[in-house]
């Protein structure tokens, strides 16, 4: 009868201690005798060590630093550039039996990759299109974690540091732009003045009083300023006489 109560409590002890809880953002891979066995899903689950075993995994998205890269770019330029992946897994049993740790893989192909793709990029083309290029590496490392079990979901450029003789050459070359605009601005100013200047000249020469209207509103516009002279031109005169002669033909 001891004996009874002595296996019966061995046997409790036994199923205690192979009690083991998977939390909801886990996933247990299960051996048995070294087998691959199935996949145990959240909650309470048994393990009969010694004949079975399980390996956990996280099937939250995981946020990966790429260290920084020395690249030269495709117009032969020196840069260093930091970089962000995030991943999660998507297949439990591939990320235990096919890879032996899923998290350094991953972040050594993601800075091989990353060397690669943006070296076949001009350093334009790089602070230009950042989004394809992100996307493009985001795409070839996928590739190569799909058989691990891992699925890359973003990949974003975080910086990148150009040479200080680069910076000061960027600088200059975008003065240079914002002048070259500045100029094709006031040029067209003067272009439009222009021509506005040779339309009102067609009409002051059909119409020889609306010059001299045009003198006397620039007159107005000289006394305003309290002048003590006002100079006439001298066929200010002429056109006035010819106004009211016109002007007495027409009443008669």
């Amino acid at each position: 009868m001891e004996w009874a109560y002595i296996v019966g409590g061995a046997i409790l002890l036994y199923l205690l201690l192979s009690l083991r809880i998977v939390w909801q953002y886990q996933r247990g891979v299960v051996f048995l005798l070294g087998k691959f066995q199935g996949i145990r899903g959240p909650g309470l689950t048994l393990i009969f060590v010694p004949f079975q075993s399980m390996t956990r995994v996280d099937l939250r998205t995981v946020t990966m630093q790429i260290p920084p890269q020395k690249i030269i770019t495709r117009d032969n330029v020196s840069i260093d550039v930091t970089a962000v992946a995030y991943y999660l897994i998507t297949d439990p049993e591939k990320s235990v039996i096919a890879i032996e740790d899923v998290y350094n893989a991953t972040n050594q192909i993601s800075q091989t990759t990353v060397r690669n793709v943006i070296g076949r990029f001009s350093l334009d083309e790089l602070l230009v299109d950042r989004t394809k290029i992100n996307n493009e590496i985001r795409a070839v490392i996928d590739d190569h974690t799909e058989p691990w079990g891992a699925k890359v979901t973003i990949v974003e450029i975080k910086d990148i540091t150009l040479p200080d003789n680069m910076q000061r050459a960027m600088a200059k070359e975008a003065e240079a732009e914002r002048e070259r605009r500045a100029k094709i601005v006031a040029a067209e100013g003067e272009f439009q003045a222009a021509k506005r200047l040779g339309e009102a000249a067609d009409v002051m020469q059909a119409h020889p009083v609306a010059l001299q209207l045009r003198t006397l509103q620039t007159m107005a516009e000289i006394s305003v300023e309290k002048n003590s002279t006002i100079i006439f031109p001298a066929q200010f005169m002429t056109t006035v006489s010819e106004a009211i002669k016109m002007m007495k033909d027409s009443g008669k």
